[in-house]
């Protein structure tokens, strides 16, 4: 009774698959079922490993370095964008000085019209005819030629200052469109350097505040060690022998700024990127420098590094993105980077690219 309830519940034609037809179907239940886990799982690539703090240091330390060549790019486009605005606005003076003269040579033109129209003179030989006083008219036929002449002069005046406007006109056009591009690499570099700047702080948020004291402590290491008043002392223990006194004066500027921040595109007083500092150490001592580390390069005659003196600049990395002033013993002053504040440093923390002679 019992296997005939069984057996009723069956569908009919069904039976167990027993033997080897079991067999099969495990075997193909099991194949189904990896293929079903592979599908589900196909696209899960495994998690990347977060970076070491060293990885982020390092990473960190491509950022500023990134920053400061923008920033040099920058200076030198801001510096462009000035000379093309003063250009510009000269340029806009000239034409109004020009447009002056030429409606005061118009006046007088209207004014010699407007008189010879009023006098209403007939013609030169019927006037000679019916004229009782010949003397006068020869007199006043004579004043007549002096004002033609006269005329025919203002009308070659108007005729070039119109040319010179037009042509000052055109040039400060020209001048406007290259003041656009200079302001369009300025935002161009602007942004590259707060997108680096902002991806450092980034980078460093992710550390521990013991990963981030280590590489502060590793940052000051390369770039002079210790805080400003050890290097304020370093000054004291022993005097710098310039070269020549507008060195001197460099220099003494150059200490004058150790301990305030790093800033990019400032030149002082407050704050300084490394251009910034050296231009204005000099600028202390009466001589202007350009503005940039690669334009500075230029400015002096170019000395080697075991011929190095105090006052020297000295610049870093194969695109001269980096520029401290010598004091001296294989040290210089300089503004190493954001969060790092003037300071001196050896120079052999950087790979040296060439140094410069200014005085």
């Amino acid at each position: 009774m019992a296997a005939h309830r069984r057996s009723a519940h069956r569908k009919p034609g069904q039976r167990p698959f027993t033997g080897p037809a079991a067999r099969t179907a495990a075997t193909l239940a099991l194949a189904g079922a990896a293929t079903a886990g592979s599908v589900t799982g196909a696209g899960a690539a495994p998690a990347e490993p977060a970076p070491t703090a060293d990885q982020v240091r390092a990473k960190v330390d491509r950022l500023y370095h990134d920053a400061e060549v923008a920033t040099e790019k920058y200076n030198g486009a801001k510096e462009k964008a000035a000379a093309a605005t003063r250009t510009v606005e000269a340029l806009t003076d000239e034409t109004a000085r020009r447009t002056d003269r030429l409606n005061t040579a118009r006046h007088a033109l209207g004014s010699l019209a407007t008189a010879q129209y009023r006098s209403g003179t007939l013609a030169p030989a019927l006037q000679l005819a019916l004229t009782s006083d010949p003397d006068a008219y020869l007199q006043r036929a004579s004043y007549l030629d002096r004002a033609g002449d006269r005329q025919s002069g203002l009308l070659r005046n108007i005729k070039r200052q119109v040319s010179q406007i037009t042509r000052v006109k055109d040039r400060a056009d020209r001048e406007t469109a290259r003041l656009a591009a200079r302001r369009s690499e300025l935002r161009e570099h602007r942004a590259a350097i707060r997108t680096k700047l902002a991806e450092a702080r980034r980078l460093l948020d992710t550390l521990t505040a013991d990963e981030r004291a280590a590489h502060e402590r590793s940052a000051d290491a390369r770039h002079g060690g210790g805080p400003a008043h050890a290097d304020r002392s370093t000054v004291r223990s022993g005097p710098v022998a310039a070269p020549n006194s507008r060195a001197a004066q460099a220099i003494a500027f150059a200490h004058g700024a150790i301990g305030k921040p790093y800033v990019w595109g400032a030149t002082g007083p407050n704050a300084f990127d490394c251009s910034g500092l050296t231009q204005a150490a000099w600028k202390a001592a009466g001589v202007s420098l350009p503005r940039t580390t690669y334009t500075q390069i230029n400015a002096g005659s170019r000395v080697a590094r075991s011929e190095l003196t105090p006052g020297d600049l000295v610049f870093f990395y194969s695109g001269i993105s980096h520029v401290g002033l010598y004091i001296g013993g294989g040290r210089m002053i300089h503004a190493p980077r954001p969060g790092a504040p003037v300071r001196i440093a050896p120079i052999d923390e950087m790979p040296f690219a060439g140094a410069t002679r200014v005085a």
